[in-house]
This record gives structure tokens, sequence and C-alpha cells, in this order.
């Protein structure tokens, strides 16, 4: 283990129960197989403590999302979070370019991460963020490259705290996993989830 995650590992393992008690569920969550997930060094600086997880939907050796999701804690609360602990997040995917085009995208991507929270039955508040979509053309010796269109997330949310003050960051680990699926284009995984729509997605090797 390197010296960041060695220090990243010894920061949990001094905090306080209730951060420690929530980064333990993150780690032991059951996803789905597609999802490859690894902690990563957290943001410094936002919170009293920090813990981090990126990840990336993986079908057939292809990468189709990628995404890190970052639980914060402040033991004192925070105003602006309603609460003592925040998640935020990043998620970004390639799409086919007449979808990028499409001007109801960034509403449906944000319905779909408060959609995901909502499926989960769970409890939030204070959520904000934004929904960025961008095209890249290619000239010169890049020309041959075609034309690529990519979406992304940024998201933040208060998850409502249950007993001992903890949230279910399971759960919202979950929820957010659902929503990567759903923005790399994968077929909804359980029962009941038949009507949500996905993103059709460019094939072919991706680079970030």
């Amino acid at each position: 283990m390197d010296d960041a995650k060695e220090g990243d590992r010894n920061a949990v393992e001094t905090a306080p129960l209730p951060f420690r008690t929530a980064v333990d569920a993150l780690r032991t969550a059951r996803l789905r197989p597609e999802i490859e997930i690894d902690p990563t060094r957290p943001p410094q600086r936002l919170a009293p403590h920090a813990y981090a997880l990126e990840a990336a939907v993986v079908a057939d050796d292809e990468d189709l999302a990628d995404g890190r999701l970052v639980l914060l804690h402040d033991p004192a609360g925070h105003d602006a979070w309603q609460g003592s602990f925040r998640l935020v997040t990043l998620i970004r995917a390639e799409l086919e370019p007449e979808m990028a085009a499409d001007p109801l995208l960034p509403d449906v991507c944000w319905s779909w991460l408060t959609g995901a929270l909502q499926a989960r039955g769970l409890s939030y508040g204070e959520p904000s963020g934004t929904v960025t979509r961008a095209s890249s053309h290619y000239f010169g010796g890049l020309g041959e490259r075609p034309a690529a269109s990519q979406i992304e997330i940024r998201a933040s949310w208060t998850p409502r705290e249950g007993r001992g003050g903890v949230p279910d960051t399971a759960a919202h680990l979950a929820a957010w996993c659902d929503l990567l699926c759903q923005v790399a284009g994968l077929p909804p995984a359980g029962p009941g989830d038949g009507s949500i729509v996905t993103l059709p997605q460019r094939r072919g090797p991706q680079s970030r």
C-alpha cells in the first residue's frame, strides 16, 4: 500500500464512529457485476473527514461510463448541507452525437439522479448540481477520429441520518451505481424497473 492510501486508511480509522460506520457500509456494499469500484484519494479541505470511491461501468471489456463518489462528514454539522454528511459525485459517459444534441438531455439526466434515490426509498435533502454536455471535433493529425460527445453530471446531496446519526450509505451507493449504469446505457438490473430509459452509448474505443 502506498503512503497516500495508508494515510487515508489511518484517517478513517481515527475518525468519529458515525463516519467509520458509514465508510464500512460503502466498503461492504454488494453491487452489479458490471461495476468496477475502488477507493481513491479523497479531496482535501472540503470537510474534516472524507472518503472517496471511483467506479467504471465495464461491459465486454469496454468502459461505458465512469465516476467518483465522495462521502464528506463534519461532526459539527454544516449549514449549507443541513446535516453532518454530504455525498458529492461526478459521472461521465460518451454519447452518440444526436443524443447529445437533444435539448431535454440535461433535464432528463438530472431527473435520473433524483429518480435513482427515490427508487431506493432514500431520504435526502439539499440536492444541487450541474449537467454538462460537450462535443469534440478532431483536426490535423487527429482528423481521422470521429467526433465525440460526452455528458457530465456533477451533483451533491445530503443523505438523511438514521440510527446512531449514520445515513444508509450502502443504499446511497447502490442508487449512485444505478445512475451510473443508466447513463452507461445498461438495461435495469432489478424487476419493476422496465420503464427506465437509458442513453444509447457510443461503441468502440474511448479516451478520457
